[in-house]
């Protein structure tokens, strides 16, 4: 079993950012952090999840890192028991708050990965994303990152928006791999409803051809990809989600899945507080789990069982095996270019 706690607070907004975040709520993260162990306490029990059964944990935002790390403590000392003694802990972080106590701090309390929210090198750019930090400060945090004791770092990139250029996004590439991280998520910007750039569609410039080029750029840096838009060292987290595993979602807007139901807990902050334990449920049939097994399975390493898949589904895939679309290796089916899944993922369900 997974868990991903969430973190809703920021010290400002990103134009592209539609996740559940605020930016004037910053006096309630002790109350939060309370509550969050109390949906914690709560989710464990209700659940049944037994000692050593949490194999993951990722903390995500928001900005995990405009908390301060003391904060954490409760709520890390009541999961202690229920971590596998390998879990992997990962804690998302701005360069902008990521201080050296902030890292030597969530370190402590068992963080062993980070997440850095980089985006670019490029100043220029950066300040057109409305970023709340510089590239040079960006190199700083990652140096701080090293010297707190986190051997696994993560590092995300935004390409296909106005300011990019094929120059800039080589050299954002090269600066992230000369860093010596092990993982680069490299995401396509895409214009939410709700954010600032909603009223400025110009700002993304939408280009498979980019795309691909920021794809290879990585690989020559001998980092490959294991889904559309990461590479190298495999995230565990993550890898859970596409691999269908169970997991608990806690904090407001969080999302978790276990059995054949997703469930919702309540996201306006003020709610969340007075009853954390309040949660909108969602339930799967089949179907539905089949469907997101396939488009999850083709748009990573791990792939489809076509036993899992209907008869006219399989024919279907069978198809694209013959056609060498597909890859049929050691009884599971395999997409060896992710940037086709969706296409390949909606022809076996058509």
């Amino acid at each position: 079993m997974l868990l991903y706690l969430h973190i809703p607070f920021c010290d400002s907004k990103c134009h592209y950012c539609a996740f559940h975040s605020y930016t004037d709520r910053i006096d309630r993260r002790g109350a939060y952090m309370e509550a969050v162990r109390r949906q914690l306490l709560w989710d464990l029990e209700r659940f049944g999840v037994d000692e050593g059964e949490i194999e993951t944990v990722f903390v995500g935002g928001g900005t995990p890192s405009t908390v301060e790390a003391e904060r954490y403590g409760a709520f890390f000392e009541t999961l202690s028991p229920f971590l596998a003694p390998d879990a992997e802990i990962t804690v998302e972080a701005n360069p902008n708050s990521a201080t050296p106590e902030w890292l030597r701090g969530m370190r402590a309390l068992g963080a062993n990965r980070l997440s850095l929210g980089v985006q670019s090198f490029d100043d220029g750019k950066l300040r057109y994303l409305g970023r709340a930090h510089d590239g040079q400060t960006a190199l700083h945090a990652l140096e701080a990152a090293r010297e707190a004791g986190f051997g696994r770092i993560s590092l995300d990139l935004i390409y296909n928006c106005a300011p990019d250029t094929p120059e800039l996004l080589e050299r954002d590439i090269a600066l992230a791999l000369q860093s010596g991280v092990e993982h680069l998520s490299a995401y396509e910007l895409t214009i939410e409803s709700g954010t600032t750039f909603a009223s400025r569609p110009e700002a993304a410039k939408p280009d498979e051809k980019s795309a691909r080029l920021v794809s290879e750029t990585i690989r020559r840096g001998e980092l490959e990809p294991y889904e559309v838009s990461n590479f190298g060292t495999p995230c565990r987290h993550n890898l859970g989600y596409w691999e269908g595993k169970e997991y608990l979602g806690i904090g407001a807007g969080a999302v978790g899945f276990v059995g054949k139901q997703r469930y919702y807990p309540v996201a306006a902050i003020e709610h969340y507080l007075a009853d954390p334990t309040r949660r909108r449920i969602e339930a799967l049939d089949a179907e539905a789990l089949r469907t997101e097994r396939i488009f999850l399975g083709l748009r990573s390493i791990v792939g489809v069982d076509p036993n899992a898949l209907s008869s006219k589904q399989r024919e279907r895939a069978r198809i694209l095996v013959d056609e060498g679309k597909l890859i049929k290796r050691d009884g599971r089916l395999y997409n060896d270019d992710f940037f086709l899944a969706d296409e390949l993922t909606l022809f076996i369900l058509s």
